[in-house]
């Protein structure tokens, strides 16, 4: 896998490989990074009834794209990571600013949680901003992951952002 230039669809990226290993061969992504975040969310909002959950939502950290596959057991995540920096630079950067906005909320959550005392008073407030605030960001990140994003999402000035996107799936 030492490609100098990786480019979906041909060599180690040819789509079928892509899809075999569970990477969206359209935009060189996989879902498997969500679960970084999906487990995450899943404490937020057990907080109300688990109270005990505020140590491991303490405990979690934010992981980028390649550091989420370089520590994981994903069977081919060098594959993932190579993928990654083939995919179109929209899709990666509207990726990772849904992932900055889930990192911001979830350390907001993490130092009220080191603050209080007491976290069954904040639980139910902690569990809504999960379900209403982070959980439609990470929505909007697998939306990405698979191709499906909005036009105004990607436009940047003058550099044909949206041209390239719609070109890499007409």
């Amino acid at each position: 896998m030492e490609c100098l230039d990786p480019v979906l669809g041909a060599g180690d990226l040819a789509a079928e490989r892509l899809e075999q290993a569970n990477i969206n061969p359209q935009t060189g992504l996989a879902t498997d990074y969500l679960n970084h975040f999906n487990e995450v969310m899943m404490l937020l909002e057990m907080l109300p009834d688990m109270p005990d959950c505020a140590e491991d939502i303490l405990e979690w950290e934010p992981l980028d794209y390649e550091g989420h596959f370089e520590n994981s057991t994903f069977k081919d995540k060098q594959l993932a990571i190579l993928a990654y920096r083939a995919a179109p630079a929209q899709l990666r950067d509207h990726l990772e600013a849904q992932v900055a906005g889930i990192n911001a909320l979830v350390g907001n959550i993490q130092d009220q949680l080191r603050v209080e005392t007491d976290p069954v008073r904040i639980a139910s407030e902690i569990a809504e901003i999960a379900t209403h605030e982070i959980k439609p960001l990470i929505a909007i990140a697998g939306a990405v992951i698979h191709g499906h994003v909005e036009p105004e999402a990607t436009q940047h000035e003058g550099d044909g952002a949206q041209a390239e996107i719609d070109a890499l799936f007409a």
